[in-house]
This record gives C-alpha cells, structure tokens and sequence, in this order.
C-alpha cells in the first residue's frame, strides 16, 4: 500500500472512530434518528464468533428501539460459494440462529433475503455508474480475491462493494455496524450516496444518507486451531446448535502453550488470551481476574472453565432454538413478513430515484 492510501485509510479509520463514538453515546437517547443495516451470508449456521462479535449488539440495538433492517445476503453468496443447493436452507437456520439469540421481528426489526426484494436490486444498475473501475480496484477485498484465486474472478464478486451499498441505501441505512476491516467497504456506500445527491439532487433534499459505522468494540475472536479468526470453513468454530458435548469435544482440541501457569497476555499468549475472552464475555469478568483464578491449573483448568462457562452461557438460546426447530412455519412467516415491509421501502425509495433521474412515466 502506498504511503498516499494508507494516510487515506488511516484519516478514515479516525473518522469513523469519532463518528462511531458520536452514535453511541446518542442512539439510547434518540433511537429513531437511526436505521440499522446489517445481515450475514446464508453459508451455514451462525457460531459463537458471530455471537459476540454481532448478534448480541443487534438485540441489545433494537431493544433500545432503533428500526434494523437485517440482511440475508443469498445473492452474494454466488459471488465465491458453489453450495448455492443449501441457501434457502441456511437461509432458515439463519432465521433461527437470530430468534434464538433474542432478535424479535416486527415493526422495529425486519429479516428477509435480498433477493426477494427486486426493486432494491434496481438500485444497482445507477449505483454502477457512480463507480469507476480504480475504486473497485483499491478495495481490499477485491484485491484480496484477485490475488489468491486460482479462477477469473467473476463481475459478481468485483462489484460486491457497490451491492453492498444497495443493500445499505435503498432502506436509507444511516448506521452500520461493522469491524474495521470492512470500513473500505461501507466507504464505498458513502460515496455512492454523496455522488448519487450531488449530480442528481441539485437544489433539493438529498435522497441518500452517507451511512456510518458502528465499530464494534468486541474483540476479534481467534479460532479454536490458533488461526487468525473463527471460521466455518476451517472448522475451528463452535457452532451456537452444538450441545454440550459437541463444544467440551471442540474445546479441548483448542491450542493453548507449553506454561503451565495461566496469565492474560494477548501479545506473548494470543490462543491463551482468546480462550479467556471467551470466557470474560460469557460470565463478564475480566479476562485479567478468570487467569488469575485459574493460576497454575494449566491448560486443562483453562479449557474446563470455558466449557462449563460457554455451555451455561448458550444454554436458553440453544433451548430456544430446538423450539424454533420445530415450527418451520413461524420461520416461514418471518421471513415473509419481512420481505413484504422491505419491499415497501424499497419500493418508495425506488419512486425517489426514478423521479430525481426524470424517469417517471
């Protein structure tokens, strides 16, 4: 990365640190100046990763009363996934995975997959003409891709950015909850709805908010194997419907190190510190007092403690979803009740910009 890119990146990481800051010390008091945009891929059922690093902020966000639009992102999955059998089937587990952890549809919070909404997708064709082929390049994730893959990468994959920012603006998404590697991204959602206003909102109200993010302040959780994150497809997670068993099996395969004496040390001991987060943010102490606690027990005092710690935590969640499991229909009815209140403000939004682009009929 050049010196020029990273001084940009690093003024944009301020940025939205500050404005990240700004939000939340504001949203408990004025929940409605806002809409949340957020959502996962339907690859698979969610994992404790997805857990802590998202689905406990989008409860406790539309428990203070701020309208959240909840995103499953079934198209995108064919950008890099050839399991495209599977996604109306995640898309459901998905669907229980949010109910399970406390998310509750209705008129403040709305599930449904995008590509049930077509006059969103509308979007995407004048989006692109805001967007040139060097902005697409410079997103790391599409450079990313274009480095590793061993196949021509696909349009779909190369205009993912400007997707996303279909996604965040045609329900007028001010808020975005993210971690800082995905900032490029919602970058370009900004910049989408400042050029869109700009050339076709001269001397009126602008149609689109430029979105913020809402850093997530959790820390990123490693995988059970010691890799950089926890991932389905490297099968170093625990998966929220795992039972008891099936997480102390997991657990005691996670890498610790050769001290025996326990200690909080991300730097020198990063397997060891991400076993105790895990831990702190099940049973809110600090990662510091749970190793002091544990002291000369050793790995095996560690990775008990966190079984019994995780298992205690998940258990009414991993009730409620074998409920959930059993009623198909409910799943069914939130899903399509939420297509139907997405496709309502698509379709208003989508009014807007035939009007201002004088292509009305």
């Amino acid at each position: 990365m050049s010196e020029e890119l990273e001084t940009n990146a690093d003024k944009i990481l301020a940025e939205a640190m500050r404005m990240s800051e700004k939000i939340e010390a504001d949203i408990a008091q004025n929940p409605k100046k806002y809409r949340v945009l957020t959502g996962d891929r339907p690859t698979g059922r969610l994992h404790i990763g997805h857990y802590f690093g998202s689905l406990k902020n989008r409860v406790r966000l539309s428990k203070l009363g701020v309208p959240t639009m909840i995103l499953i992102a079934d198209y995108q999955v064919l950008t890099d996934h050839d399991a495209f059998d599977k996604i109306s089937e995640n898309t459901k587990e998905l669907v229980i995975d949010y109910l399970a952890a406390g998310i509750e549809p209705g008129e403040n919070v709305c599930i449904y997959p995008h590509s049930h909404v077509p006059e969103a997708n509308q979007l995407m064709v004048p989006f692109l003409t805001l967007v040139t082929k060097s902005d697409l390049d410079r997103n790391p994730t599409v450079k990313d891709e274009m480095a590793k893959s061993s196949i021509p990468l696909n349009a779909g994959m190369y205009t993912y950015p400007v997707h996303q920012a279909v996604d965040i603006l045609f329900c007028k998404g001010n808020v975005v909850p993210v971690g800082k590697d995905q900032l490029p991204h919602l970058e370009i959602a900004r910049q989408i709805a400042r050029r869109f206003n700009n050339k076709f909102c001269k001397g009126i109200d602008p149609i689109f908010p430029e979105p913020h993010a809402l850093l997530s302040k959790t820390p990123m959780i490693m995988g059970l194997d010691g890799s950089a994150k926890m991932s389905k497809s490297l099968g170093n997670t625990i998966m929220l419907s795992a039972s008891d068993d099936e997480t102390a099996k997991a657990i005691k395969k996670a890498k610790t190190d050769q001290d025996r004496h326990i200690t909080y040390d991300p730097v020198n001991r990063p397997e060891v510190a991400n076993l105790l987060r895990i831990i702190s943010l099940c049973t809110d102490e600090t990662p510091e007092a749970i190793a002091e606690r544990i002291g000369d027990g050793g790995g095996g005092m560690l990775k008990n403690t966190l079984t019994e710690a995780l298992n205690e935590h998940l258990r009414p969640l991993r009730t409620k979803r074998a409920e959930l499991e059993q009623q198909p229909e409910l799943i069914k009815k939130v899903l399509n009740e939420g297509v139907e209140k997405a496709r309502e403000i698509a379709s208003k939004t989508l009014l807007e910009v035939r009007h201002v682009m004088n292509m009305e009929i």
